[in-house]
């Protein structure tokens, strides 16, 4: 391993080793990272950085919505954004820069705050600007994508650059940016308008939770929908609602949604997941695509 380059400057973060994800997830589940470090700030989050050595593997997790950590844990660093990258601002003019640890929702709540349309979608994903940028998040069809104007990032020595959205090549659940970079904020576009209400922003969320299970432990839809179907859907017409394996069940609410039941491990959840896809493949001849991050080493190869 190279040597860490060394920095003199008192890092103020909160520094955890062999801390167990299973706290930072929303499946609940997963095996312990390494080292998980919380910054006090950005300026904190860079002098960590390149104390770093060159190839230590880092992960950038925010509320953990749509991550499976798997239960043989994660080697490396784990960057946790939210409650530290959590600035957000508004220019009066229909610009907002929000931080990568911003919670989806707040960001929803403020555009309505603000009169700006536009916005109210991401009311419906449960994750953060960070990993709502990483994956093109969506809901009530609407992507984070098409809002953004511009993001910053920065690399593993502390580098920030800011970059606009044209240099991104962006698809369904997919973002193309360069390798060893990550999303530190988004700068986003909205319409002001005077009429805008939270009335709106409660419809949607009075929609998202009559359909989807939002009070159980897990991590959102698991998989992409497929071209011109819906993988909820398609796991239904399969007959796997309520298909379990340990702890882990397909909701009877929302095909599409994995809970974790009964203190299920992250093989199991793992373990029905690749079931549902290899059904789904048997009986339609579709092959759904994992919305989740899958991540870290099976219990076996710890």
């Amino acid at each position: 391993m190279i040597a860490a380059k060394r920095t003199n400057m008192e890092i103020r973060g909160l520094l955890r080793e062999n801390e167990p994800m299973a706290k930072h997830t929303s499946w609940c589940a997963g095996g312990r990272a390494q080292r998980w470090f919380k910054p006090a700030d950005r300026d904190d989050l860079i002098n960590f950085l390149v104390t770093l050595p060159i190839d230590e593997p880092i992960h950038w997790v925010g509320l953990g919505s749509n991550l499976l950590v798997r239960d043989g844990g994660l080697p490396g660093t784990v960057i946790a954004t939210h409650g530290a990258l959590s600035a957000i601002e508004h220019d009066g003019r229909g610009r907002v820069r929000a931080e990568a640890g911003v919670p989806c929702a707040k960001l929803a709540r403020h555009c309505v705050n603000w009169r700006l349309a536009g916005g109210d979608f991401f009311a419906g994903i449960p994750g953060t600007i960070g990993g709502a940028l990483a994956m093109n998040a969506g809901a009530f069809g609407g992507e984070a994508w098409e809002r953004v104007e511009a993001v910053e990032t920065i690399d593993r020595n502390g580098a920030i650059r800011v970059r606009p959205a044209a240099e991104f090549r962006i698809g369904y659940r997919s973002v193309h940016a360069p390798a060893e970079e990550w999303f530190l904020a988004g700068r986003f576009r909205f319409s002001p308008d005077p009429g805008m209400s939270r009335e709106r922003v409660k419809m949607l969320l009075a929609r998202r939770n009559a359909t989807q299970p939002v009070a159980a432990a897990s991590c959102g839809s698991v998989f992409r929908n497929p071209p011109g179907d819906h993988a909820a859907r398609l796991i239904e017409a399969a007959g796997l609602k309520g298909r379990r394996v340990g702890g882990a069940v397909v909701s009877d609410k929302h095909a599409n949604f994995i809970l974790n039941d009964r203190g299920a491990t992250a093989a199991d959840i793992e373990t029905l997941l690749l079931r549902v896809q290899a059904e789904v493949k048997a009986k339609f001849g579709v092959e759904l695509t994992p919305e989740v991050r899958i991540i870290g080493s099976a219990e076996d190869d710890a």
